[in-house]
């Protein structure tokens, strides 16, 4: 597989118990796991995929990180992965969302695994089983937004990226839908690795804006729900 790189608009929309929305645009690299982009040897400091800021043990692989992963839910490991996520840039990574795409040797997706971290530190997945169409269903399980409670139930619709990304992720509370993430866009021309360290604070921008929303969001007077064994 040859990696690809996406440029895309990420848009949050709430809606329940105030409306608000946001819009940002961002870079993601659609990666085969088995074959990582690199840069040259010396210049890896820069930017590149790191084990230690997704699942597992840092001193594994991704690959090796998610296949145990995998064996803990019973699900054998796959013949092919392909990871959307946002790489370390000097040092530094935070990706709210990483997505796998699990392939049998068909080359069908059989599963697909939605790696969630929060602005607290923590890290939780789930495994979905999507339909042909890519969607699927998960309950709430982990402590994002301090604004909802754990509870609830998203529907996400995972469709394996082409020319074009669409990721859409529903929460799903009783008697409302108060929220929904959405990232599209187009796959660009070029997919050189060189361009994530250009410009090298976009990965900290985005952790920024997460508290810089919130912030806003508590002047309009949502408060947040104690995280108590999520903590």
């Amino acid at each position: 597989m040859v990696t690809a790189r996406y440029d895309v608009v990420v848009r949050h929309q709430r809606r329940d118990p105030v409306r608000y929305g946001l819009r940002a645009r961002q870079a993601v690299w659609l990666v085969d796991l088995d074959d990582l982009p690199r840069l040259p040897r010396g210049m890896r400091w820069l930017t590149g995929f790191h084990a230690g800021d997704h699942l597992g043990d840092p001193r594994r692989s991704i690959r090796e990180n998610l296949d145990a992963w995998l064996a803990e839910s019973g699900v054998a490991p796959p013949h092919q992965v392909r990871m959307l996520a946002q790489p370390r840039v000097l040092g530094h990574a935070f990706d709210p969302l990483t997505v796998f795409w699990c392939e049998d040797a068909d080359g069908e997706v059989s599963h697909v695994v939605a790696e969630v971290r929060n602005t607290y530190g923590g890290r939780h997945c789930y495994l979905l089983r999507p339909d042909p169409d890519g969607r699927a269903q998960t309950d709430k399980a982990f402590y994002v937004s301090p604004f909802h409670p754990v509870d609830g139930h998203y529907t996400l619709r995972v469709p394996e990226p082409g020319s074009t990304l669409s990721v859409v992720v529903t929460l799903h509370r009783p008697g409302s839908a108060p929220f929904t993430a959405t990232m599209a866009g187009t796959r660009s021309a070029s997919a050189s690795l060189w361009r994530a360290a250009l410009p090298p604070w976009r990965t900290r921008a985005v952790s920024t804006a997460i508290r810089w929303h919130g912030i806003r969001l508590y002047l309009k007077g949502l408060r947040p729900f104690p995280r108590g064994e999520h903590a």
